[in-house]
């Protein structure tokens, strides 16, 4: 199959150069064949002249009945180039003479020799030329032509006082003579071969013609249509189209062009209204920008506003408690000292104050780690070894809240990249907020915490969970859960930074940090981090923590 022709000028070249065959062949056959009959009717004639020849050589030597003068007539004609036989017999078909002895002395008159004149019951006395001749094949393989010529009773003959025959008997016998036709088919050779010849060189004239034609006329155009194609397809359309002169290929090859300069004008529009739809787009962005960046002062200011009134409100409760504090230890204070009965509750009240200011100093130690956003020092760690190590620096005030502490660590977990004591500090946050969450439910379940590690469904990352079993949150307290100073725990124990700090701890280390929780099912917090480093803008400055969960 990958030898038939393929483009439309090949097809064409085989099509014209096949018809020419076929032309050339049945002409040369035609030629062939007309030039046989042409040398077999020559040949015909020949041997009619010559029949007659001997007839006419034999008549006196006949008419006197002096047969075997007549026989050496034939010997001698006989023995002439190109004559094989001549043998003549009677009108019973008993052979009288013949120059090749040895042969049949009867001839069956069913014979082909015999069935020209004998086909009917009455027979034929003159015959035609053409059909008095045969031609047929010998054993040799040649070929040969017989003249069969019929030798009439002439009034000359049955006059005569020799002559044996009656009047009425209109043939007396029948000459037949044999040419050899050898001649004639080597000249036929010859003449196939010039045939063959002629017709080969007019097949390679006439399809080299047709090929420098066709290449010339329609391969070339068509080439350059499919170029013309291949350029428009690409949308190169600078190029223009080679245009043929005249014909059908040429108008083809004009609409094509005009049709390229049409798309090239529509691509001038559109990257026309592209670059104008680009600047307006960067007006646009430049005054989003702007208006942004107002928005940003804005949104600070109200920010900075937000923090300042959550920070004076979370330190002045303890502050005030501090105050009232001190104000009654003057009050039982006196200048011998503290009243021997009342020094129990001068203890508690001094008790009371260290417990505030612990109170302020962690409420300024988490801000400070808010606000802060250390860049990550990173390291090979064994994560499993970090949350295991976690667990036993917690277990003691896990214990005190009576809260079970567990784990299931992938053993395959890889080891990961990054900052040892800030992923302790998200698990511990993580932990905590877990335990506290499990502590403070009322579901009648033994307060549980499971912190859980292993592969992502991403390549290359690591998973950390930390579940609880306690009330779970609400889809509105999910929507603020990292949002600074936003807590779910009663007055006084909690000021809302832990989670945005491990938000911001993650996010620095390219990670991702998710929540599952729903009211009374308890809460699932999922940490994901990079098992490789991932260097991004979050982790080379600080990240703000967002507006919702994640």
């Amino acid at each position: 199959m990958r030898f038939l022709p393929r483009t439309l000028a090949q097809k064409l070249i085989l099509a014209l150069t096949l018809i020419v065959a076929l032309l050339e062949g049945a002409a040369g056959v035609y030629s062939v064949r007309r030039q046989e009959r042409h040398l077999l009717a020559t040949m015909v004639q020949g041997a009619d002249q010559l029949s007659r020849g001997i007839t006419s050589a034999t008549w006196h030597a006949m008419l006197a009945d002096h047969r075997q003068d007549a026989y050496e007539v034939m010997q001698t004609v006989a023995s002439q180039e190109g004559i094989s036989l001549i043998k003549i017999f009677n009108k019973e078909g008993r052979v009288m003479f013949s120059t090749a002895p040895g042969g049949p002395a009867q001839v069956d008159k069913k014979a082909e020799v015999c069935f020209l004149c004998h086909a009917s019951e009455q027979p034929l006395v003159r015959v035609d030329v053409p059909t008095r001749s045969r031609t047929f094949h010998v054993a040799d393989g040649g070929r040969r032509l017989a003249m069969v010529t019929p030798i009439y009773n002439e009034p000359a003959c049955s006059d005569a006082a020799c002559h044996a025959h009656p009047e009425s008997q209109n043939v007396l016998g029948v000459l037949d003579v044999v040419l050899d036709l050898e001649p004639v088919d080597r000249e036929l050779q010859r003449f196939q071969l010039r045939a063959v010849a002629q017709g080969a060189i007019h097949i390679l004239l006439i399809g080299l013609f047709v090929f420098f034609f066709t290449r010339r006329f329609v391969g070339r155009p068509i080439d350059h249509l499919i170029s013309a194609t291949r350029d428009v397809s690409e949308m190169r359309l600078d190029r223009p189209v080679a245009v043929p002169e005249g014909g059908e290929l040429g108008e083809l090859a004009r609409s094509f062009d005009s049709m390229r300069e049409r798309l090239r004008e529509a691509q001038r529009a559109q990257q026309r209204a592209s670059e104008d739809l680009e600047r307006k787009v960067a007006e646009r962005t430049e005054e989003l920008q702007a208006t942004h960046q107002k928005l940003m002062r804005s949104d600070r200011l109200a920010s900075l506003g937000q923090l300042s009134a959550s920070v004076a409100h979370e330190i002045n409760n303890p502050i005030s408690g501090v105050l009232n504090l001190s104000t009654l230890l003057q009050r039982i204070l006196t200048d011998e000292g503290v009243p021997r009965p009342r020094i129990g509750e001068f203890r508690r009240y001094l008790e009371r104050i260290e417990q505030e200011t612990t109170r302020v100093g962690r409420i300024v130690a988490d801000l400070l780690s808010f606000s802060r956003h250390r860049p990550p020092h990173r390291a090979e760690i064994d994560l499993n070894g970090v949350v295991q190590a976690t667990l036993s620096l917690v277990g003691h005030k896990l214990r005190l809240m009576g809260v079970e502490g567990r784990t299931e660590l992938d053993p395959e977990l890889p080891p990961i990249y990054c900052d040892g004591s800030q992923i302790q500090q998200v698990i511990t946050n993580l932990v905590l907020n877990g335990a506290e969450a499990a502590h403070a439910s009322r579901r009648g379940l033994a307060p549980m915490v499971t912190v859980r590690t292993r592969r992502g469904a991403a390549p290359e990352t690591a998973v950390i969970e930390v579940a609880d079993n306690g009330e779970g949150m609400t889809a509105e307290q999910l929507a603020h859960i990292f949002q600074p100073f936003f807590t779910t725990k009663e007055e006084g124990k909690g000021v809302g930074l832990g989670l945005p700090v491990v938000y911001g701890i993650v996010h620095a280390h390219g990670g991702e940090v998710e929540v599952e929780s729903v009211p009374e099912a308890g809460a699932t917090f999922r940490v994901t981090l990079p098992v490789r480093e991932r260097p991004t803008a979050e982790s080379r400055a600080p990240a703000a923590a967002p507006e919702g969960p994640r």
